[in-house]
């Protein structure tokens, strides 16, 4: 199976006016596959997508498309002119047009217009209210209808800026995967843009990790989840807590749970000191185990239950436990590591830090 690169950015700046927001970025995304920039509000993955549609300039670098350059320095290839389709946050459907016009709007002169729309109606779920206009449908339908009208026009790239945010918790998650789907059966590439982990993981092949106008990491999501590679995305993906510790060997870390060791070697000397991730399925309930943790906060989740704990030195730290080990704030419990891939860097910084700061 062979792919085909179609969406390049080589050394990306860009921001507004004299304001840089993004800085030397580069990442690529071959024909069929989803995309995603994820980060924190005001770290650049909106003013990102923005140049990749022809809205805003490029202050240094090149945005490549299909082999063709569309965006550098001094010049800015029109929107309308890039094969690009959009999907806005607000959906931007016309008011005063049916779900069917709105979606024929981009191929008002095609003469297979109907055929068209009737399909992507069909593939949005949305080919008996055809008639219906924006006003008597549900948020989740007018995103659909919005979806189906950037498809229309069959664009060589969708972009969608924050495309779930107006709705509900469960009807993002459902959308979220009916999109993808959808996508995936067009063949249509995508650039997503959120700040949820959850969306940009249903949704993406690819995903961007962002911060303060710079890309820390381009990765599979379960890379940028095993394989981090700075302590941000380490952090910023899922949940967790590090603990300082101190190399023995080139796969061993001694802490204050004991030694750790992963199934690698981390290519540090012994003696370094070390931060290491451990994320809430890390640790496991040893009513047993010698090692022990006050429980100081708890979230029921259904199935488990998630409980932060605070070691005798007071660091904490978070686990998951069957939700039948009902335990309450100030109970002490008896905790083991079960971390055979550990994430960890090169300390700095403090030694204890909540991941979802």
């Amino acid at each position: 199976m062979t792919t085909s690169l179609l969406l390049e950015l080589r050394n990306l700046s860009c921001g507004y006016g004299q304001q840089r927001v993004v800085q030397d970025v580069s990442l690529h995304l071959n024909a069929g596959d989803i995309g995603c920039l994820l980060g924190p509000s005001g770290c650049g993955k909106t003013t990102t997508l923005r140049a990749i549609a022809g809205f805003e300039p490029v202050q240094a670098g090149e945005i490549g498309l299909a082999g063709e350059v569309i965006s550098r320095t001094g010049f800015t290839l029109a929107p309308e002119k890039r094969r690009i389709g959009m999907v806005f946050q607000d959906y931007a459907l016309f008011p005063h047009l049916t779900v069917e016009d709105n979606v024929a709007f981009g191929i008002r002169k095609h003469p297979e217009r109907q055929r068209i729309v009737r399909e992507l109606l069909e593939l949005v779920k949305l080919d008996k209210l055809g008639r219906r206009y924006p006003h008597e449908l549900s948020g989740g339908q007018q995103q659909r209808v919005a979806l189906a009208r950037a498809l229309a026009p069959e664009p060589l790239l969708l972009l969608l800026d924050e495309p779930f945010s107006n709705l509900d918790v469960e009807l993002r998650r459902k959308l979220s995967h009916e999109v993808r789907d959808i996508l995936k059966a067009r063949g249509t590439s995508a650039v997503l843009v959120t700040h949820d982990q959850e969306e940009a993981f249903a949704v993406s092949d690819h995903v961007g990790v962002f911060k303060q106008g710079h890309l820390e990491q381009w990765d599979t999501p379960y890379n940028l989840y095993h394989e981090p590679q700075t302590p941000f995305v380490a952090s910023f993906i899922g949940q967790g807590y590090f603990i300082r510790g101190q190399m023995l060997d080139p796969e061993s870390v001694q802490t204050e749970l004991g030694v750790l060791r992963g199934n690698r070697a981390y290519g540090l000397p012994a003696g370094s000191a070390v931060d290491v991730l451990l994320r809430p399925d890390d640790l496991v309930h040893a009513p047993q185990g010698p090692l022990k943790a006050r429980i100081v906060g708890k979230s029921f989740l259904g199935a488990a239950t998630l409980y932060r704990l605070q070691l005798p030195t007071g660091t904490q730290l978070e686990s998951i436990f069957p939700s039948h080990a009902d335990h309450q704030p100030g109970d002490e419990v008896g905790i083991s590591v079960a971390a055979d891939h550990l994430v960890l860097f090169k300390a700095e910084g403090s030694v204890a830090v909540d991941s979802r700061s």
